[in-house]
Formats: C-alpha cells, sequence, structure tokens
C-alpha cells in the first residue's frame, strides 16, 4: 500500500480507448446509425435547445474495421451550435483487439463532445469489467488526447472481495491500470473470509 505522500497505483497493462466519431447534424438530416429521429427544430433554436431529438441512439467507433466501443443511449438530443450529443440512459460497451466485449459503462446521462472526443457520464455511473472488477461513483470524464478516465467524486472499486475507495481516480477505461490521489481506504478480504480494514492513506 501507498503512503500518504503517493498515489495509490495498480498497474497492468494499458487498454486503448476511443474517439468519438459521430458526425455533427445539420440542420433535419438525421444522425446516420443512430436511431430515429423525434422532433428536430431549426432557424430560431438556440444553443440552449437541441436541433435534433432521437430515440433509441446507437454509435459505435471502428479503427481499421475491428469495434471499439458501442454507445446506446434511450434517449439523445444534438446541440449543433455546441457540438454536443447529450443522451439519457446510456450504456457503452467496450472491446478489446480481439473484438470482445471487455467492459461496460452506465450511467443515468452521457455527453458526447464532438469536437475534443470528449465525454462526461452522469448520475449511478458505474462501470464493469468482463474480469470482475466494478467502479461506481456519480461523475466520470473521458480525456480522449490521454486515452484516460478522471473522477473528482467519490470513487468505489471492488474486485474479489477486496473494496478501494478515495478521490481524485484516474485509469484507462479498462480499470488496469488506475490510480487515486487521496482519501484512500481499502478493506483487503482475508483466506478465513474476514476483512480487514486499513486507510486513509
Amino acid at each position: 500500500m501507498p503512503r500518504q505522500d503517493r498515489p495509490f497505483q495498480a498497474r497492468a497493462p494499458r487498454f486503448p480507448w476511443f474517439g468519438i466519431a459521430c458526425l455533427a447534424v445539420l440542420g433535419l438530416t438525421l444522425l446516420a446509425g443512430c436511431g430515429h429521429e423525434r422532433t428536430a427544430r431549426t432557424g430560431a433554436a438556440s444553443a440552449e435547445l437541441p436541433d435534433q431529438e432521437v430515440s433509441d441512439f446507437s454509435v459505435d467507433e471502428t479503427d481499421a474495421g475491428a469495434i471499439q466501443w458501442k454507445l446506446y443511449a434511450q434517449s439523445a438530443a444534438i446541440y449543433n451550435a455546441r457540438a454536443l450529443i447529450a443522451g439519457r440512459v446510456v450504456r457503452v460497451d467496450f472491446f478489446g483487439r480481439d473484438g470482445k466485449r471487455t467492459s461496460t459503462l452506465t450511467a443515468d446521462e452521457g455527453e458526447l463532445h464532438q469536437v475534443a472526443h470528449d465525454m462526461i457520464a452522469r448520475g449511478h455511473v458505474v462501470m464493469q469489467t468482463t474480469e470482475g472488477t466494478r467502479m461506481t461513483t456519480e461523475e466520470l470524464r473521458f480525456d480522449n488526447d490521454s486515452q484516460k478516465i478522471f473522477s473528482d467524486r467519490f470513487v468505489r472499486i471492488e474486485r474479489r472481495g477486496n473494496v478501494l475507495t478515495g478521490y481524485g481516480f484516474e485509469s484507462d477505461p479498462n480499470l488496469e491500470h488506475y490510480e487515486f490521489k487521496r482519501e484512500v481506504k481499502a478493506v483487503v478480504r482475508t483466506q478465513s473470509g474476514g476483512g480487514i480494514s486499513e486507510g486513509p492513506r
């Protein structure tokens, strides 16, 4: 365990993440492959009113024909002036180089920033990997340039009965290389099934 003056780190091979590739919607043009148009606004539509609303929204990102992630939303609002797509009840499946799903992110809502290709997920954010690691928080940010996820909110990581909590969370999107920067606490399961509580660190 790291001491108080050093962030907690868990290292493993990094999983490449994604760049947002959904095209900006112009006028009444429906976002290709992203569900069905519900309503659209033109002319006087401001940055605060969506230019288009879509139900059963979905979009995926591929690299050299290999899928990297696929995003689903129960509904999505398109804001052309802000180059923003805001989704409600969102899920993102992430895939490895072999095409198999590696993790899933769910949240009450999310934003896709089409220029910077960054993302923000808010409300009951859960990331579950196929290896059994589970992360929960209330807000999570994805930075496309660094291919990392961040949260300043309280974060809880669970794996094989062990629990880590803290603030200042940073990780790859597959939770294979992550760290907490402050107020880290750990509950480690013993062989007898009990727990040893440690922290803050």
